[in-house]
């Protein structure tokens, strides 16, 4: 069965509940932050209570897949049931697992988190072209056919990432500026939103050189811990900042594991973000 197309269900996402996303990153120092040991018992408490906690207000969860594969199997299983429970909730998910390769290998990796069919299966995932936009084919052909989405590294706010994606091609254009455009592509029919996005750091700065209006989402990690505030976002995504998806995850979860007090920060962090796109 196809879906609405996830560009689709995001923008109506973004509109009704504010354009956030919060990270499910259950690593050993926040779980033991939350008073939780560093095992499966302690990973499927918090990844629950975040899912309880906020799975009704937030418009996409975005959990990091290598934080539950650092367990095994077991690991594998508390991320399967995380993704349901947020999806029986309402709540997109967008699996950040940064998957990256050719031919039938990319395939069944789009298999495992694009197919329907699959425990894993998310509104989106994480993915990496630096083999060639052409070999996440597999990924985008899938993603089309189920109606889920991808999110592309194109402009990451790891320093190491400017090596990559600002070097300059023959053409002159750079390597993350020409991600930017084979999505801008991929999205020239899409309404009202793209379902193939780019993952751009919020703590870039000045961005005006790239051309972000892809007519799809930007995925924006940096709010928060990493320093980046909502009020930067304006001088950063320029016109396409509506179609920003700030994402925060230490900025939330540090006020774990009170429910209460994981509501109140993600509602501020909407609120501001709600407030500064608005403008």
């Amino acid at each position: 069965m196809t879906l609405t197309p996830f560009g689709t269900r995001l923008r109506a996402a973004m509109d009704s509940r504010g354009p956030l996303c919060v990270g499910i990153d259950p690593h050993a120092a926040l779980l033991a932050q939350w008073g939780l040991k560093d095992d499966i018992a302690g990973l499927e408490r918090f990844s629950r209570t975040v899912v309880e906690a906020l799975a009704e207000s937030v418009a996409v969860f975005k959990p990091q897949a290598a934080f539950f594969e650092r367990f095994g199997s077991k690991g594998v299983a508390v991320l399967e049931q995380t993704v349901a429970d947020a999806r029986a909730a309402g709540t997109l998910v967008v699996m950040d697992a940064k998957r990256g390769d050719i031919g039938s290998t990319m395939a069944a990796y789009a298999s495992a988190f694009l197919d329907p069919a699959s425990p894993l299966f998310s509104d989106a995932l994480t993915v990496s072209p630096y083999l060639g936009y052409g070999s996440l084919a597999p990924a985008v052909d899938l993603a089309r056919e189920s109606g889920a989405g991808l999110f592309v590294l194109a402009l990451t706010s790891n320093p190491e990432g400017a090596e990559v994606q600002r070097a300059v091609r023959e053409d002159g254009r750079t390597i993350g500026a020409t991600m930017l455009a084979h999505l801008a592509a991929e999205n020239a029919d899409a309404s009202p939103m793209g379902s193939f996005g780019a993952v751009v750091g919020a703590t870039l700065g000045d961005l005006s050189s790239f051309d972000l209006d892809i007519n799809g989402p930007l995925l924006a990690p940096g709010i928060g811990a990493q320093g980046a505030t909502a009020a930067d976002l304006p001088a950063v995504f320029g016109k396409a900042v509506r179609n920003v998806v700030p994402n925060v995850s230490r900025g939330v979860l540090r006020h774990g594991p009170d429910v209460t007090a994981l509501r109140d920060s993600a509602r501020r962090f909407a609120d501001e973000v709600r407030e500064a796109v608005s403008v």
